[in-house]
């Protein structure tokens, strides 16, 4: 099992990922870099891959509205020129607050994008002169534009002939086509004794027309992370992310996330908190996360009590533990997690 983090770049992204670098020699094997609709991802791990030396750097997610098929294949490769072959790609449809209401871009058929997206991707790195038709035109037919579009494959060639491709997926047949196409899958609120009840069998469908060469499917979750006789407090810092995802990612009916608890058995708790939060009331939201949802996504208490939660995720397939420590010394923590894998 590998060792890996999300970059927090809220306040100084230079500052957060100089932390991060540090983290590397305490055995730290990768980052993630989210994007939403803060800084772009592509910049900062571009940064990362200049103040480091070995861990992988990975986009936690670039979404497939906002940028073409050809754009996401090229900044794939070129992160993974200058870091010497260590990037990851993470990707994802995200959701139609963000891609409509950020990018305004239609959000119409995630799967199909998120399906096409891979395939073009690779077809890029392997140097292929594209010509494709299907939801993404390459090149754009005379009909449509001026006629001078020609098909193209990729100027320069890329360190590697394929970067390693993650989905962020939470729906059955999102995560039945992450299974199927994908290095490795990004779930989001990874809960590990309820993960098998949620997605056993989507994966497991997937799984069946997975093609050999793709090796067996990667798995990156996990969460906070704090180790001590009085850790356990910590928990109570995921909160205010879960009553963010479940409770306003989204409206009712329409939320993901608020969906994914409801399939955890947290249905009148998942009402309220998304009641809560649309009304403004996020406090109150994050007061209603039910102990046990905390609990059981974090790592955080006594060390023999981690160490278990450590297995618990090794026992349902993550096979790269994503943490956040928590305190002033997340070196330690990193090397001491580290040492147990």
């Amino acid at each position: 099992m590998e060792l890996s983090m999300l970059l927090d770049y809220a306040g100084d992204p230079r500052k957060a990922a100089d932390e991060a670098a540090a983290l590397e020699a305490a055995g730290l094997d990768a980052v993630w870099v989210a994007e939403a609709w803060g800084f772009d991802s592509p910049t900062i791990m571009g940064y990362l891959a200049a103040r480091t030396e070995r861990m992988k750097i990975g986009s936690a997610i670039l979404n497939v509205y906002s940028r073409t098929p050809a754009l996401i294949a090229q900044t794939a490769a070129g992160l993974d020129a200058v870091s010497g072959g260590r990037a990851l790609l993470g990707l994802g449809a995200s959701g139609p607050q963000v891609v409509e209401g950020w990018h305004g871009k239609p959000y119409d058929r995630p799967l199909g994008r998120t399906r096409e997206t891979v395939e073009l991707c690779r077809r890029v790195w392997r140097r292929e002169t594209i010509d494709h038709h299907g939801i993404t035109h390459m090149p754009l037919p005379a009909p449509m534009g001026s006629g001078l579009g020609k098909p193209l494959k990729i100027l320069t060639r890329p360190v590697r002939p394929t970067v390693p491709v993650y989905i962020a997926s939470l729906g059955p047949a999102n995560v039945r086509m992450t299974a199927e196409i994908a290095d490795g899958w990004l779930p989001t609120l990874f809960i590990p004794e309820k993960a098998v009840a949620v997605w056993g069998g989507p994966l497991a469908e997937g799984t069946a027309k997975r093609a050999p060469e793709l090796g067996p499917l990667q798995t990156v979750a996990g969460g906070l992370l704090a180790i001590g006789e009085d850790a356990a407090a910590a928990r109570d810092l995921a909160r205010p992310q879960i009553a963010l995802y479940v409770g306003g990612m989204g409206a009712p009916g329409k939320n993901f996330y608020n969906d994914l608890a409801v399939a955890y058995g947290y249905g009148e708790q998942a009402r309220r908190i998304q009641e809560l939060y649309l009304a403004g009331r996020k406090r109150d939201a994050a007061a209603a996360v039910p102990d046990e949802f905390c609990e059981l996504m974090t790592l955080c208490g006594p060390e023999g009590y981690v160490r278990e939660r450590v297995e618990a995720f090794r026992e349902a397939g993550v096979t790269m533990l994503n943490v956040t420590p928590v305190g002033p010394e997340p070196a330690r923590l990193i090397e001491t997690v580290k040492s147990w894998l």
